[in-house]
């Protein structure tokens, strides 16, 4: 049996399946632990494995790989992933960021590995993109990319057949990058002021604007003149980011998910795409922004397409 888990800055999801092409079964869900010790994260999922197991009736023992979907960056001690997530960790922005830790890191991989024959731990955005070549919408693309906005901004990589990763498995982070000048002192969890995720990502929209993103989002859809503007500005910074991925790597296709993108995906995409369509035409002619063909269920199987 295999164990699936999905660490978001946001929630933490375990599921379990018994093969690559297997369903996934017993999925639970619950906030991620961002209080006590900086191993609460893995002592959290190793207890969600239990209570599935339990659920589902199976011997935790049977448990002999875990793939896990994770939210970075990453560091690397002794060899083992350590989570380095500003949507986690707070002491790497410190206190303004308003999370209840001083974490630099948070330990994942070890206490998984001493239990369990065979961990794998891969940033979300590229385990999506593995499952979303896999399964869903970048089926038989060389080139192409899984790019998520929801409580951060993450991205997956693939030139020439082969998923990038970076000396750390960092490869794909350009939620941190610049793409416009901004004076609003808006702060990223990573440190940075006015990077992508600082101005768009889905914690970053509520501290900016006073409202959830999903409020913010329903009332432009809506026609509410306010809202629009700032949608229309949100969605210009995810679009350029995007625009230049498709330059910079030579893409085909970005398959899309996230909540913030997936609740409002019909108001968004379109435009996103215009932030693409037109500009260099050698590079950016017939390329498509789509959403991910996992749809809502992205996550979960991006951490049982790292146990094939």
């Amino acid at each position: 049996m295999r164990a699936c888990v999905d660490i978001g800055g946001t929630k933490v999801a375990v599921s379990l399946s018994a093969s690559s092409d297997a369903p996934l079964i017993g999925r639970r869900s619950e906030p991620t632990a961002k209080t006590g010790n900086n191993d609460a994260v893995a002592v959290q999922i190793l207890r969600l494995i239990d209570e599935v197991c339990a659920e589902q009736g199976i011997d935790p023992a049977s448990i002999d790989r875990v793939g896990v979907s994770s939210t970075g960056p990453f560091e690397l001690h002794d060899g083992m992933v350590e989570l380095a997530t500003p949507n986690i960790c707070g002491g790497i922005a410190g206190p303004s960021r308003g999370l209840p830790n001083n974490w630099m890191t948070a330990i994942v991989e070890a206490p998984l590995a001493r239990r369990f024959a065979r961990v794998r731990v891969e940033n979300d955005a590229v385990a999506a993109l593995e499952a979303e070549r896999h399964w869903g919408a970048l089926k038989g693309l060389d080139n192409c990319a899984y790019a998520t906005w929801s409580t951060g901004v993450g991205v997956g990589l693939c030139v020439d057949g082969k998923a990038l990763r970076g000396k750390n498995g960092n490869a794909g982070h350009a939620g941190h990058s610049f793409v416009v000048d901004d004076d609003s002192g808006a702060l990223c969890g990573c440190g940075n002021l006015g990077d992508v995720e600082a101005l768009a990502g889905g914690n970053s929209i509520a501290h900016r604007f006073g409202q959830p993103a999903a409020d913010l989002f329903t009332a432009a859809a809506a026609g509410d003149a306010a809202a629009l503007e700032k949608a229309d500005a949100l969605c210009r910074v995810i679009g350029r980011m995007l625009y230049n991925l498709v330059i910079t790597l030579d893409l085909q296709r970005i398959s899309l998910g996230g909540s913030v993108f997936w609740h409002h995906r019909d108001f968004v995409l379109p435009r996103l795409q215009a932030q693409v369509d037109g500009k260099l035409p050698p590079l950016t002619r017939g390329v498509l922004l789509v959403p991910a063909g996992l749809g809502d269920k992205v996550g979960d199987y991006a951490a049982l397409a790292l146990l094939d």
